[in-house]
């Protein structure tokens, strides 16, 4: 299935689930993690019986940024990874979301901390769920860094101006329910209910038809800073094709049969 010593991949399902898996670091990035998210990303894309990918952290952590010494490969862990990042200066990157968009769903079940790097990651991902105690923030400009995972230029496209420069200027930590309340995240959960409530959301867009999923996902985001005029004709050059599928007729005849719809992605 995949993985590393710091990213561990399972499937639930039509769910493919990558966790963090760095506790006692509070999950922060290694090189093996970001190795690990990418390959995952990939297998996701690749494998056809997967239809939606959850992201989320072990020990009551989702992720508390980046670990520069591990990056940097200080000491041996994670050395064994170190030629991956050379022939692809631009793999941490990808894992991070930055440089790379899944084509299948990316839904992110938050508990604990989700700072620096972990609220950049989440900027990747399409559905955001939360346990009630998690907390997220930009704290670089506190440590007179810059967040440059791509925070000052897809904040302010995911949540107002106003919120998005005062989480990047003050560099303090937001709880849940505020995080909720300017739309960073969508749900608030419990603690410990993040991942369960992640997996309910997949669930519902598995039973739907992965021809059809993909290609809204990527009309959203191709859309996203065209003019109307140029979005609406871009959707209908996304969206038509749709319609000629063996899902679509698939879909029309569960439908009129009252039948759970069977797609087989043709």
């Amino acid at each position: 299935m995949g993985g590393t010593e710091h990213l561990t991949v399972r499937r639930e399902g039509a769910t493919l689930v990558l966790t963090l898996n760095r506790p006692e670091a509070k999950n922060a990035l290694s090189l093996s993690m970001l190795v690990g998210l990418y390959d995952g990303w990939l297998a996701a894309d690749a494998d056809d019986e997967v239809r939606s990918i959850v992201l989320t952290g072990s020990g009551g952590s989702f992720c508390a940024g980046m670990d520069l010494k591990a990056l940097a490969g200080r000491g041996m862990e994670g050395e064994q990874h170190r030629e991956r990042l050379k022939a692809d200066p631009d793999l941490h990157w990808k894992a991070m979301l930055r440089h790379h968009r899944p084509r299948k769903p990316v839904i992110a079940a938050v508990e604990g901390p989700c700072v620096a790097g972990g609220t950049e990651i989440l900027q990747g991902t399409d559905i955001r769920v939360a346990g009630e105690s998690a907390t997220f923030g930009l704290f670089e400009v506190r440590r007179g860094l810059f967040p440059i995972g791509g925070s000052t230029v897809r904040l302010q496209r995911q949540i107002p101006r106003t919120h998005a420069l005062e989480m990047l200027l003050t560099g303090r930590p937001y709880s849940a329910h505020e995080a909720a309340g300017i739309g960073l995240i969508g749900h608030v959960v419990p603690d410990g209910d993040a991942l369960a409530k992640a997996l309910e959301i997949a669930e519902r867009i598995n039973a739907c038809g992965p021809l059809a999923v993909e290609a809204v996902k990527a009309s959203v985001y191709e859309t996203a800073e065209m003019s109307e005029t140029d979005g609406l004709a871009a959707e209908l050059k996304r969206g038509w094709p749709v319609f000629d599928t063996d899902d679509a007729k698939e879909g029309a005849r569960a439908f009129a049969e009252k039948r759970p719809p069977v797609y087989k992605r043709a």
